[in-house]
């Protein structure tokens, strides 16, 4: 990690000044030890915030609230529940996200515009709004309720995903908490997955989204578990200003703040992909020597994408030929006669063709938690690094029987 910033030890959402959380369990989901099914994230300043979106063509009416707050710019609060997606259950969608905003709102003594909603679980149930109106403002916000936030946004998810780091601006320490949640549903375009980022720098509306967008552009989408593109991505970031730093308004001097985001990004969107249902491996998907940075991110995503090599991967079988076939499926300007292929830094493929290997050390290689593609193209200077899972067993007999 770059040593202008760090690690906040046992970090999430609340490291940040001036940030508060809480979570109850209402009954959304089934019950079980230290559930919780919804959550609030509440800044005791206003912000400046900006958020990316699904690109999804069937869009949950919870988006669509968040979005307009978003356009507002006074968001102060998020809520959001997890056991049901808000996702085609027609005009009465919409009208349940904003009553959840407007509960919300009533509870922390707020507007309504500055709540966004967001929703995650199984598409085509209403909210149960009799749960929403009871339980909502049982919630206690607090500085000590970071993990129980993001308890209340698991759904697939085997353990929760959190993360902040600190860094200095001049004489001024900033901090980013970020906390997500995703396993599957996941695919490039962002994911069936939810990330929400909290800082308390001071910083110009547009250079946040510019950053953001740059940030889930290396990260969020550059993960694939299983293909399906969600209706109910959200990625949200809140900057209150209480770390007093001089105010950052220009691309230049936020080059720490893009870093330290970029690192928080990244970190929450592996380990989307390594929590993959059915997974027990991240497979890393890197393309150096491409001719530019967006054939670099397109071919390594088409890597992380193919069933063909999740399944080589699960095998632990080192059939090079399927990560070649994944890169030339990605369309991208190549010469086939420079390509290297590495697994774990084991050469298997030079100048387009095998090279002598030991299949058994390669294999073995491939046995490791993290499982190294390394792809030299060799015709220029960009690279990318997308990240994915296995297809297993398990993955198939989880979503065979979902909702049933």
């Amino acid at each position: 990690m770059s040593s202008s910033f760090s690690y906040v030890k046992n970090g999430n959402i609340c490291s940040a000044k001036g940030f508060l959380s809480g979570s109850i369990y209402s009954g959304i989901k089934s019950p079980g030890l230290e559930k919780k099914d919804i959550g609030i994230i509440y800044s005791e300043h206003d912000c400046t915030s900006a958020g990316t979106f699904t690109q999804n063509s069937i869009v949950s009416p919870s988006v669509t609230w968040t979005k307009s707050t978003i356009d507002k710019g006074n968001l102060r609060a998020i809520v959001a529940n997890s056991g049901c997606a808000n996702t085609s259950v027609g005009e009465q969608g919409f009208l349940d996200a904003k009553e959840m905003a407007l509960i919300t709102s009533k509870a922390l003594n707020i507007d309504i515009d500055s709540v966004a909603v967001a929703s995650t679980g199984i598409i085509g149930i209403e909210l149960p709004m009799a749960l929403m109106r009871k339980y909502i403002p049982q919630i206690e916000i607090s500085k000590n309720d970071g993990d129980g936030f993001a308890r209340s946004i698991l759904t697939t998810d085997k353990r929760t995903k959190e993360i902040a780091v600190s860094f200095n601006i001049g004489e001024t320490k900033v901090t980013i908490g970020g906390v997500s949640k995703g396993s599957g549903m996941i695919h490039p375009n962002m994911a069936t997955m939810l990330a929400f980022i909290t800082t308390d720098i001071d910083i110009n509306d547009s250079i946040l989204k510019n950053i953001l967008t740059k940030s889930v552009n290396k990260s969020f989408n550059q993960i694939s578990v299983d293909g399906d593109q969600s209706t109910n991505d959200t990625v949200l970031i809140l900057a209150n200003g209480q770390a007093k730093n001089k105010k950052i308004i220009s691309i230049e001097d936020a080059e720490i703040f893009s870093n330290a985001l970029d690192e928080i990004c990244i970190f929450l969107a592996k380990e989307i992909a390594r929590d993959g249902e059915g997974n027990t491996r991240l497979i890393e998907a890197t393309i150096n020597g491409a001719k530019n940075q967006q054939d670099a991110n397109k071919s390594s995503r088409s890597i992380v994408s193919s069933n063909l090599v999740k399944t080589a991967v699960y095998g632990r079988d080192p059939n090079w030929g399927r990560i070649m076939m994944a890169v030339g499926a990605s369309e991208i300007e190549l010469d086939e006669s420079k390509i290297e292929i590495f697994i774990n830094d084991i050469q298997i493929v030079a100048d387009g063709k095998a090279t002598p290997y030991n299949n058994q050390s390669v294999v073995i290689a491939m046995n490791q938690e993290l499982v190294r593609l390394t792809v030299n193209l060799n015709i220029g200077e960009s690279s990318g690094t997308a990240w994915g899972s296995e297809l297993t067993e398990e993955y198939v007999v989880f979503n065979s029987a979902y909702t049933t």
